[in-house]
């Protein structure tokens, strides 16, 4: 089941919410890097990750899906959000350079659908920054908060799919190591959390959060090399004519 829009709002605007963009943020600007004079698009719900970006970049987009609802965003000057198909985005080819994905791999019906159009909008060498609720996390299976819903993902889960969209991981990192509570005196904890779950690297991680490159070519299975070589023509060869 996909969050309404309001629900996204409203628990961005929490305690929790606060603490837990405080935290993905520093994650994506980790691998998102400078983005000046570059086109940026956010998917799903991405707008509370999209402010620094939208002073720096050329040009930034939010596109959120019918189910989902959309906001005007940002909240002054010309809206840049819009509601749109995720897997029949109205854009040309190569548009982007950074498509960021927050609140959208995992409630779409065919991720494999939505990573395909990510690949067809981005620019050759583009990049696409992943967030996608950890399934062995606690966060998954709490429907309080917005990763408690839709489809969570395992590292080797995600690693088959963008493999098969042809996406190369890049850089991978673990977040939201402390559990989903509402307690302000628990939230100042946050920051012990975060050391020790990546100090030790602790696999109860709630979010997945993954750098990867658009690949121009599909690799070329060996088992079709193989095969390929089996099929060329045998040499056969001919002894030299004796001299008369």
């Amino acid at each position: 089941m996909r969050l309404d829009v309001t629900d996204l709002r409203a628990f961005y605007a929490s305690p929790l919410g606060n603490v837990t963009h405080r935290i993905v943020a520093r994650a994506i600007d980790r691998f998102l890097g400078s983005v000046s004079g570059l086109r940026v698009l956010g998917l799903g719900y991405a707008t509370p990750y999209l402010g620094t970006v939208h002073c720096i970049a050329e040009r930034t987009l939010a596109f959120m899906p019918a189910t989902q609802g959309v906001v005007n965003w940002p909240g002054s000057g010309r809206s840049c959000s819009a509601l749109a198909d995720l897997t029949m985005m109205p854009l040309p080819e190569a548009a982007v350079d950074r498509v960021i994905l927050v609140h959208a791999l995992e409630s779409v019906e065919s991720p494999t659908e939505l990573l395909q159009e990510v690949w067809r909008v981005l620019t050759p060498g583009g990049r696409m920054i992943l967030v996608v609720p950890n399934r062995r996390g606690v966060w998954a299976r709490r429907e309080a908060t917005p990763f408690g819903h839709g489809q969570p993902y395992s590292r080797s889960q995600l690693g088959r799919l963008m493999r098969s969209t042809l996406f190369s991981p890049e850089g991978w990192a673990e977040t939201l190591y402390m559990p989903p509570i509402e307690s302000r005196l628990w939230l100042q904890t946050v920051g012990a959390w975060e050391r020790v779950g990546t100090g030790l690297s602790l696999p109860f991680a709630g979010l997945h959060v993954v750098d990867a490159t658009k690949q121009l070519y599909r690799p070329l299975p060996v088992h079709q090399v193989r095969r390929a070589a089996l099929r060329a023509p045998a040499r056969v060869l001919v002894p030299a004519p004796s001299p008369g």
